[in-house]
This record gives structure tokens, C-alpha cells and sequence, in this order.
């Protein structure tokens, strides 16, 4: 492990966990902007972090370990995801034991933590969120896997490190597959983060909310933890998106002064990109919870596609 490669994975966790809560704020401040609405401050979710710290949780009485222990694992799996996600560098240790197929793990294994902590305390609305979620992660993971397969077959790899090199280095060009894997991730992130039109992250109405409906029974530093992770699911979708459609700008094993020309790099593009989210949701409206799985098994289908294009096309 070269000393430059310790430095990038620390790095971008470091920016990773301290600049997610900013773009989930500069996301809620535009879509307010958009909605001609009085936004709130670019630093609200950081407030909200200091304030949540800054209380007690309360847990109920006949809550078991899984229900304590859940806030941890799912801020932990998505910490790692951040980790593994070329931002800054491509020089990064991680990626060696991590792939496009364990990046996808992670998120499983955070909604199955999340899902199970909702269901242990046995309330109505938190087995009706986990149900939801279970649903919506059965139809967005294949999609996803699609997606970076779709990615994987250009540069014959598996790795996201191997995939932003091959295709930064590469002439730009448009591939069709790509274009149709770019639609299909975008559907996917949509509902993985908990955004319209699958779900409001600002509605609290029974019937409606997915996301919220799991961490109604936490608060304090439990609620605190579980805000901060759907702040790094957002960052990490966001980087998955740049890494694949947008990899232009990212420093390479070669160029370990280039990564100070990374960061604002990526803090322009994942402006762009939030904008860009807060004016689709505010350019849409919320579908019903039936018309998710049609939704998803459209977002599944134009990645399949996609990826049959990609192949096609590499023979």
C-alpha cells in the first residue's frame, strides 16, 4: 500500500462523510427555490446532526440489540460505499477488495439491517416501511447490477477503479448502451434515496412514506446516525453516477498531485447534478406505491437492454 493510496482512501472518506449532509441541503434548498418557497439554510442538515447528537434516545422498552445496533451498521455500510467509489483518486486500497458486485452488497445489507430494526419493535407503520423497502430494494438492486455491468463490459472488469480509468482515458464518445444505462440509474437512484416520484422525503403521511416509516421509533444519536447515512446514500448514488456517465476529472495511480484538482472538480459536478435532481422532483409528481414495481421493471428492462447494446457492440 503506497503511502499516496493511504492517503486518497482517507481522504475521500473524510470529504465523503463531511460534504453529504451539504449536498443533501444544497438538494432541499434548490427544490425549495424551484417550488418558489422560502429554502431553508445551506447548513440545516448540519444543525439538525448537532441537535440530534445533542439529545437522548429513547428506546423502547422491549427493543432488542438489533434495534440499538442498526444505526451503526447501516452509517458504517455506507461510509464503506463511499470508500470504494473512485471520487478523488483511482489509487484507493479498498477498491482492490471491493467491486461493482460487493458495492451492491453493502446496500443490501443496510436496507436488511434498517428493515429488520423497523420490524423489531413490532408497530404497524414500521413493518409496513420494511415491507416497502424490501420491495423496493427486490426491484432496484438487479437494475443497478445491470447498470455497472453495462460499465463493466467496456473495460473488462468488474472494478470501479478499472471502469473510470478505461473510460476516462477513452475518446469521448457516446455508446448507446450507456445512454440507455444512464436513464435506468437514474430511475434506480431515484427510488434507492427515497425521492419523488417513488417517495417524498418531506411527507410524513402514513400512507405514502417508505423511508420515514423506518426510523419513526428512533432519536437522538440513533435518528442522528440513520439522517447522516440517507445523506452518504445520496453522495455515494451521486458518485456512482459521475464515476460511470462522468469520470473526467478523477486522478489517477500516476498523478497523486491531480487529486487537488479532483475535489473541486467534484464538488462542481455533484453541484450540477443535485440541481439537476431538485428540478426533476419538483418537474414531477408522486406516483402511487402501486406503480413502483412498473417503475423499477421499466428501470431493469432499459438496463438489460442497455447492457445486451454494450455487448452487441463490443463484438
Amino acid at each position: 500500500m503506497s503511502f499516496t493510496g493511504f492517503l486518497a482512501q482517507l481522504m475521500e472518506i473524510a470529504i465523503a462523510i463531511a460534504l453529504a449532509p451539504l449536498l443533501t441541503g444544497w438538494v432541499n434548498q434548490w427544490r425549495a427555490w424551484l417550488q418558489n418557497k422560502s429554502a431553508p439554510s445551506l447548513w440545516q442538515p448540519y444543525r439538525m446532526l448537532h441537535k440530534l447528537f445533542n439529545k437522548e434516545s429513547t428506546v423502547a422498552d422491549h427493543a432488542s440489540r438489533l434495534f440499538r445496533t442498526a444505526p451503526y451498521v447501516v452509517f458504517g455500510c455506507m461510509t464503506l460505499a463511499c470508500a470504494i467509489i473512485p471520487t478523488l483518486s483511482t489509487d484507493l486500497p479498498l477498491a482492490a477488495a471491493a467491486d461493482a458486485i460487493a458495492l451492491v452488497g453493502l446496500f443490501a445489507l443496510a436496507r436488511v439491517f434498517i428493515s429488520l430494526a423497523a420490524m423489531d419493535i413490532g408497530t404497524a407503520f414500521g413493518t409496513m416501511g420494511a415491507r416497502r423497502e424490501m420491495l423496493i430494494g427486490f426491484l432496484a438492486e438487479p437494475a443497478l447490477l445491470m447498470v455497472l455491468f453495462s460499465a463493466s463490459l467496456i473495460s473488462q472488469s468488474t472494478s470501479l477503479t478499472t471502469i473510470v480509468e478505461t473510460l476516462a482515458k477513452r475518446e469521448f464518445a457516446i455508446y448507446p448502451g450507456m445512454a440507455l444505462a444512464s436513464v435506468a440509474f437514474m430511475m434506480v437512484s431515484l427510488a434507492e434515496n427515497a425521492r419523488v416520484p417513488v417517495d417524498n422525503p418531506a411527507t410524513h403521511l402514513e400512507l405514502t412514506m417508505i423511508h420515514e416509516a423506518l426510523i419513526l421509533e428512533y432519536s437522538g444519536r440513533h435518528l442522528a446516525l440513520l439522517e447522516w447515512a440517507a445523506s452518504l446514500k445520496l453522495f455515494a448514488y451521486s458518485c456512482i453516477g459521475l464515476a460511470l456517465f462522468f469520470p473526467w476529472g478523477v486522478a489517477d495511480h500516476q498523478a497523486p498531485v491531480a487529486m487537488l484538482l479532483a475535489l473541486p472538480v467534484l464538488v462542481f459536478k455533484l453541484a450540477v447534478g443535485g440541481f439537476l435532481l431538485a428540478m426533476l422532483e419538483t418537474l414531477s409528481a408522486k406516483m402511487r406505491i402501486f406503480r413502483v414495481p412498473e417503475f423499477l421493471g421499466t428501470a431493469f428492462l432499459l438496463a438489460v437492454i442497455g447492457m445486451l447494446v454494450q455487448l452487441l457492440l463490443s463484438h
